[in-house]
């Protein structure tokens, strides 16, 4: 009710305000013709006046007041100044020419004074909308990005531009956020707009869809309804694309920290029961080495002991792969490289590892007796010895092993093949991840997942590369190469 009172009032003074100028400009020509008449001003003086009264008139109220004020100022000029006095009479011209000139410069002035009038709140509307984009923009670095973006982002849209309703639909998370009053069967209105993939704009419901667009790619869609000219529209959207993009930033490095720290986490543990482990491992293997000679023991207990000892020094090898492994950050690791005679480290791992030769043969091929690397020899043997050890474990009875090292433009290329189960295309980098083991052999072939892990940050600590070629009739072959230069750190 009060609402409907107020319009009414509003149109009541809209119409009586045009009456209200031209009486106020008749009053300032009667007032000028008063003047003028007492002191007998010439009629060429009289017109002037007129004329600056119906450009002031036009300038400040517009084409029709002044055209009005035009028609009276004619009608005084011909009463008063134009023989014969007193009379309505035209005798000459002169009045026609004058009621010309009067109505051709009221509608030049209104016309010029209209566009200026227009480019003045043009400027105006844009300087409102960049204030308002100003203020999105400093709102949007302070919104909570650990909590969800489209519900913060519709809301401060709708309160900064005082827009009856805004939906917002974020791609990634497949969500829709809305603020302000929206129908029932536009529920997805932004879903849909996003689908389409065409901006639309609608008049008459004051309706504005724009695409979310971070670079090239499509991150949402954003629908308006309210008063907004295109041109803002597009630039809110383009700051609705920029935020939601800034969030997806944020969590990546949100999720980058938290494996940073993750891995911290882990590498502790690993070292902490690594440590543990040894001691009561050390007593084991002292202990079983301890009864094996002093002897006395029935072939079947020494068989058992011996069995206890091997797993020992198994176990504690394993311990020493897991120390290994939580210190193998290249910023953390100092390493001490030295020339490593290949053929002789080669020849010194596999009489330690004690291969059984009746299930597979070792082939080794060397380019030549004296092949060296300038590497860390104890993080080249630990490679080695897992490429050895997994050929060893995932090859057929009866297939022979095969390892081989050459010198190849600047750099040594080792390699280890044998022939057992193909690893899939889409497990050959995973497989070099931490605890990742291949779906195929994980519940055949027992381990931990972490060899090859170990593998790979022991290669890029001496700036070498790891991979892996497998195919069902060749064979599976893992490879690593190291640059002859090397790093001296020592």
């Amino acid at each position: 009710m009060p609402t409907s009172i107020a319009l009414s009032s509003t149109n009541i003074r809209g119409r009586l305000r045009t009456p209200a100028q031209c009486l106020a400009a008749a009053a300032v020509l009667a007032l000028l013709t008063y003047v003028g008449f007492v002191l007998q001003v010439n009629q060429l003086t009289i017109s002037l006046l007129y004329l600056l009264v119906v450009v002031a008139v036009a300038s400040l109220f517009g084409f029709a007041q002044a055209s009005i004020a035009s028609l009276f100022a004619v009608l005084l000029l011909d009463y008063y100044f134009e023989p014969p006095i007193f009379s309505l009479e035209v005798a000459g011209p002169g009045i026609l020419v004058a009621l010309v000139t009067f109505e051709a410069t009221a509608l030049a002035i209104s016309r010029f004074h209209g566009k200026e009038m227009r480019i003045a709140r043009e400027a105006a509307i844009q300087l409102a909308g960049m204030e308002q984009l100003y203020e999105l923009s400093r709102s949007t670095m302070l919104l909570d990005l650990h909590q969800p973006l489209g519900a913060q982002l519709a809301v401060l849209i709708q309160r900064i531009f005082d827009l009856r309703a805004v939906a917002l639909f974020d791609m990634r998370l497949v969500r829709q956020d809305r603020a302000g009053d929206w129908e029932t069967d536009e529920e997805n209105l932004a879903k849909e707009c996003y689908v389409s993939g065409a901006a639309q704009d609608d008049p008459q419901t004051q309706t504005a869809r724009r695409i979310l667009r971070a670079g090239s790619e499509s991150v949402g869609a954003l629908v308006v309804r309210g008063r907004l000219s295109p041109l803002l529209v597009d630039a809110l959207a383009s700051l609705a694309a920029i935020a939601i993009d800034r969030c997806r930033s944020f969590e990546k490095e949100d999720r980058a920290e938290k494996a940073r720290q993750s891995e911290q986490l882990r590498a502790a543990v690993l070292d902490a029961l690594a440590h543990e482990f040894k001691t009561p491992l050390t007593a084991v293997h002292t202990a079983s080495l301890g009864l094996l000679e002093l002897g006395g023991l029935s072939d079947l207990q020494a068989n058992l002991v011996a069995l206890i000892d091997g797993e020992a020094v198994h176990l504690n090898d394993l311990c020493t792969r897991m120390l290994k492994t939580a210190k193998l950050n290249p910023e953390q690791l100092d390493l001490e490289t030295e020339d490593v005679n290949v053929p002789g480290l080669v020849s010194e791992l596999l009489s330690s590892l004690h291969i059984d030769e009746r299930r597979n043969s070792v082939q080794v091929s060397l380019d030549s007796p004296a092949l060296s690397v300038h590497v860390d020899r104890g993080l080249l043997a630990m490679i080695l010895t897992q490429y050895i050890d997994n050929a060893r474990k995932y090859s057929m009875p009866g297939t022979p092993i095969e390892i081989a090292a050459r010198k190849s433009y600047g750099e040594v290329l080792f390699s280890v093949h044998n022939f057992g189960p193909s690893i899939r295309i889409e497990d050959r980098e995973m497989i070099f991840e931490r605890f990742y083991r291949s779906p195929d052999v994980k519940d055949t072939v027992p381990g931990t997942g972490i060899g090859l892990s170990i593998v790979r940050k022991a290669a890029e600590a001496n700036h070498g590369h790891v991979w892996v070629v497998s195919d069902e009739k060749t064979g599976t072959t893992f490879f690593l190469s190291i640059s002859d230069g090397g790093r001296r750190t020592k």
